[in-house]
């Protein structure tokens, strides 16, 4: 391989940076007027893992053969090592994906249904997943139960209220065959005790499939202890990552049922039927020590993965920049308490949170927004609150060149922010701000 080819050590700085204004305008891509509160949906990445993503990407054109079919599964087994050592789980339980959607799917749609058998999830789930429970209940014999989640409640509510939908199922008759739920729910962005669920769950003999989209680089996850039956999580969100990519963990004693990848890949092994030839592999790969999960998805279709080639990039900047995970976790927690009890102050609301106070422990907030839903005046009458929601989502990111999500929950309006560690409580102010105003313009009737 020709030297100046092979991928070079980033020449940006890595040296330590502040929080905030300055590591934004320093290490991230923001266009300068953007006021960037939302990362929870998409994430971003800092300078030095863009120059990397190039890097690899440039050293896949340099030679396509070789590069996909030698070099690129070394590099992959380096990142996944690198992600495994972050995880403290063994490297030959994780592997990458597109997307936690991708991983969600790929174990619901593994998993063979008999009649009675359920999957069992939270009224938060995300919107996809839900579709894809739907799309099951058409095509196979399972059905699905639903457990109501209204924000705020506490986590010993919530853990009962789903132990007892697991009892009333046995009870019926019905199998629950799998259960999901997230870490951190989508909207509204609140900490799920996922730990208690999944602990139920192995109690109650029920695989747990944990939706931690929003949980990799936001908050510890300990999975070698919690040990859920199946996990993933974006690493594009939290943790730095160029998207798509997503981490797949599955233990080695439930890699049984994953029988196939989304779609099927070359590592896929038919179970054996007399007379029938093997499947030629045209990747005409070599040996290897790697187990059948780690092969089913180590060439999944042809697609760019040079973001799975970031992970030790994006590692090294949250060391070296950020001055680790505590640090990361420190300031956007205090960020986030800060904001969003000024911006209740401020709209003379509330946060969202519950008596433990468990709700905000991660990097997103919900605040309620000064609107009320009803027919009195002033108010968004409650068949108007997604057309509010949507219009008013769009017209702070079109007027103000921001992004901050406005939604209907339990009856009221919020807005989800997100901290990280190029925002500060300036970034927040101008927030508060564009929300009183729009806000102001929907109880006019702007929105119709």
């Amino acid at each position: 391989m020709d030297e100046k080819m092979q991928i070079a050590t980033s020449e940006l700085s890595l040296s330590p940076c502040p929080f905030g204004r300055t590591m934004r305008e320093k290490h991230f891509l923001f266009a300068p007027t953007y006021t960037p509160l939302n990362h929870g949906s998409f994430g971003t990445y800092p300078k030095s893992v863009q120059k990397r993503f190039h890097e690899v990407q440039a050293l896949s054109e340099a030679r396509p053969d070789s590069f996909v079919r030698y070099q690129c599964p070394k590099m992959l087994d380096e990142s996944r090592a690198a992600l495994a050592d972050y995880l403290e789980v063994p490297i030959n339980e994780v592997v990458f994906v597109p997307n936690a959607t991708t991983a969600i799917n790929v174990v619901l749609r593994s998993l063979v249904y008999n009649k009675g058998d359920v999957i069992l999830h939270l009224s938060t789930l995300y919107g996809s997943v839900e579709k894809t429970i739907e799309y099951l209940r058409e095509t196979t014999e399972v059905d699905s139960m639903n457990v109501a989640v209204k924000y705020p409640i506490d986590d010993g509510v919530l853990a009962k209220r789903f132990e007892n939908a697991i009892k009333v199922a046995k009870s019926d008759g019905k199998v629950v065959r799998i259960a999901i739920f997230d870490t951190i729910s989508s909207l509204p962005g609140a900490k799920v005790p996922w730990e208690q669920l999944v602990q139920i769950c192995n109690a109650e003999g029920v695989l747990s499939l944990v939706d931690g989209a929003h949980g990799v680089g936001q908050i510890p996850l300990n999975l070698s202890s919690v040990q859920p039956d199946f996990f993933t999580s974006n690493c594009h969100k939290w943790l730095y990552v160029p998207r798509g990519c997503a981490m797949f963990y599955v233990p080695q004693k439930n890699q049984h049922l994953i029988r196939s990848s989304l779609p099927t890949s070359h590592g896929f092994k038919p179970l054996p039927q007399e007379g029938r030839k093997e499947i030629f592999n045209p990747l005409m790969s070599g040996p290897s020590t790697k187990n059948d999960f780690e092969m089913l998805f180590e060439f999944v279709a042809t697609l760019d993965v040079s973001p799975y080639l970031c992970i030790t990039e994006a590692l090294k900047f949250r060391s070296d920049i950020c001055g680790g995970e505590d640090e990361i976790l420190r300031y956007c927690q205090n960020l986030a308490t800060e904001v969003a009890q000024l911006a209740a102050k401020e709209f003379g609301t509330e946060v969202m949170q519950n008596k433990e106070e468990t709700l905000t422990k991660c990097f997103m907030v919900n605040v309620r927004l000064p609107l009320t839903i009803g027919n009195e005046k002033g108010g968004i009458p409650e068949q108007d609150t997604y057309t509010a929601s949507v219009w008013m989502t769009s017209h702070i990111a079109d007027e103000y060149d921001m992004y901050s999500p406005v939604f209907a929950h339990a009856g009221k309006f919020w807005t989800r922010w997100s901290a990280q560690v190029y925002l500060e409580v300036d970034d927040f102010v101008k927030g508060i701000d564009a929300l009183k105003s729009i806000c102001e313009r929907a109880q006019k009737g702007e929105y119709l």
